[in-house]
């Protein structure tokens, strides 16, 4: 690799959101707003990664793996419902092993109409340090375990723990995939350049992410709720001019406590009856932003 391409690797083109050509989303909204719910499964003891510990304590660390366990047990239900009840689905964002550890969370959410991609097998195993063989080995593990989960190929891509190698869009472009979410530079989708296929990124957030929200930034769940009704009018006036994406990720375990899910609520009640928002899923973004921009998914 050059030193220019180790700077900038040219992943997509450079392009100045004032002066784009105008993207208008279905029914004249202005803003599409998509959920991204992390359906995880965390191991108590993984196996060791030189780049990077899976726990901040020593194994096995009971604290982490048991509060995570809550999503799957209670809080997935409380922020699903909650969802359901304001016309949300959800664009889940899935450790795939939790399709055959804990099938009940998988079901519901088909049950629901939930889109599903990969978030990679473990939340606790990293594509730090692997080969080209192993990260094939998980892309085609993901594809083939969703599909026979729940009826669905997986379109969409999340690497498990947000961890990646030079190869990873490259391959996931190659196998099929249509978007990835580990590209926070933008409030609209973009093209990728990938070897291969044709690979889009669509808007994700960390920004408004409810883990950033609650473990990085400190907030209150009224702080939350109030920035991610800061981030949809800024984004709904704004797609006035050209339409843009709002993506609101959670992780029930956070937002499906009994002290956060009220002021969420009032976020999804808040926008659902603005007029402004698109309500959809991950691909039927994708699907709208390619057939105005050269060829449909």
């Amino acid at each position: 690799m050059t030193d220019a391409m180790a700077s900038d690797p040219k992943l997509y083109d450079y392009s100045r959101w004032r002066g784009r050509p105008k993207l208008e989303w279905p029914g004249g909204k202005t803003c599409a707003v998509w959920v991204a719910p992390n359906l995880e499964f965390y191991e108590l003891d993984p196996p060791a990664n030189p780049h990077r510990k899976s726990w901040t304590k020593p194994h096995p660390d009971v604290v982490g793996y048991s509060h995570r366990d809550h999503a799957n047990r209670v809080s997935h239900w409380r922020m699903a419902d909650v969802m359901s009840k304001h016309g949300f689905p959800g664009s889940v964002s899935l450790s795939v092993a939790l399709c055959d550890h804990i099938p009940e969370v998988v079901d519901d959410a088909a049950k629901r109409g939930w889109e599903f991609f990969s978030h990679g097998i473990y939340n606790t195993r990293y594509s730090y340090g692997m080969d080209e063989a192993q990260e094939r080995a998980i892309i085609e593990d993901s594809i083939a375990t969703v599909q026979r989960a729940t009826g669905q190929r997986i379109r969409g891509w999340l690497a498990p723990a947000l961890t990646h190698t030079p190869r990873t869009l490259d391959l996931i472009a190659e196998y099929g995939l249509d978007y990835t979410c580990d590209l926070y530079h933008d409030d609209q989708p973009t093209d990728i350049r990938v070897a291969s296929g044709r690979l889009t990124a669509i808007p994700y957030s960390l920004e408004v992410n409810d883990h950033y929200g609650f473990f990085v930034y400190n907030m209150s769940p009224r702080d939350y709720a109030d920035a991610l009704i800061r981030q949809y009018e800024r984004l709904a006036a704004e797609g006035e001019k050209s339409g843009t994406v709002m993506c609101i990720p959670l992780h029930s375990y956070l937002i499906g406590q009994p002290h956060r899910i009220g002021p969420f609520e009032e976020v999804l009640r808040h926008i659902a009856a603005d007029g402004r928002a698109w309500i959809a899923r991950a691909g039927e973004i994708v699907d709208s932003y390619r057939e105005q921009t050269g060829g449909a998914a």
